[in-house]
């Protein structure tokens, strides 16, 4: 199988992950697009909702869509997650599989930092998704080369459309009663209301 992996914290869920996740299943013909929480992520600091909410809503966006998945391997860590590690075991334990990391373009340019990059290039296909002032063709080429040619990178562009929305701001808009619903599934907006996250009130 073709699977791509989509990971984040989902703090909340949004309709641009789920574009992107269609987008990677179109473009590169992928069998599954998994969605993993991030339990403790490594560069997000302290997240707003707890890994139990972020995961209910995740399951919620995407239980319609057959091709995707919710993916509990991180979620599941009681440890600092990092990527490295995470691709590798599913390198090993699912040998049969073909993985495709999907990641932002501000992580393409970022990715050297992450903890041992070196190791992640072996183990999947990076798809770079387009977005935001670094995502011009010039740089984001660039960029690609380099990987390539430093790490021996397997690294594909993903085109979709830009969400006008980040989860922080979804987050700020939430807590200040403004209305969020068109940014996210109705699902997940039921949810958040229902619980009361980020300050939501069930109206």
């Amino acid at each position: 199988m073709k699977i791509g992996i989509m990971g984040g914290t989902f703090d909340p869920i949004h309709n641009g992950h789920l574009t992107l996740g269609r987008a990677a299943l179109m473009q590169y013909s992928l069998d599954e697009v998994w969605f993993m929480p991030n339990g403790n992520p490594p560069h997000k600091g302290n997240v707003a909702a707890p890994i139990a909410a972020r995961c209910k809503m995740t399951e919620l966006a995407i239980r319609d869509i057959k091709e995707f998945r919710l993916e509990l391997y991180e979620a599941d860590q009681k440890k600092v997650s990092y990527s490295y590690k995470t691709l590798e075991h599913f390198h090993e334990t699912r040998k049969a599989d073909k993985f495709y990391f999907i990641i932002g373009a501000d992580s393409l340019f970022m990715i050297e930092s992450w903890v041992k990059p070196e190791k992640i290039f072996p183990v999947c296909t990076l798809l770079a998704a387009c977005r935001d002032e670094v995502s011009t063709p010039e740089k984001m080429n660039g960029q690609i080369n380099y990987l390539r040619k430093t790490y021996g990178a397997e690294i594909g562009i993903l085109k979709a459309p830009l969400m006008p929305v980040s989860s922080h701001e979804l987050r700020k808009w939430i807590k200040s009663g403004k209305d969020f619903s068109s940014y996210v599934p109705d699902k997940v907006a039921e949810y958040i209301k229902k619980e009361g996250l980020y300050g939501a009130k069930d109206k």
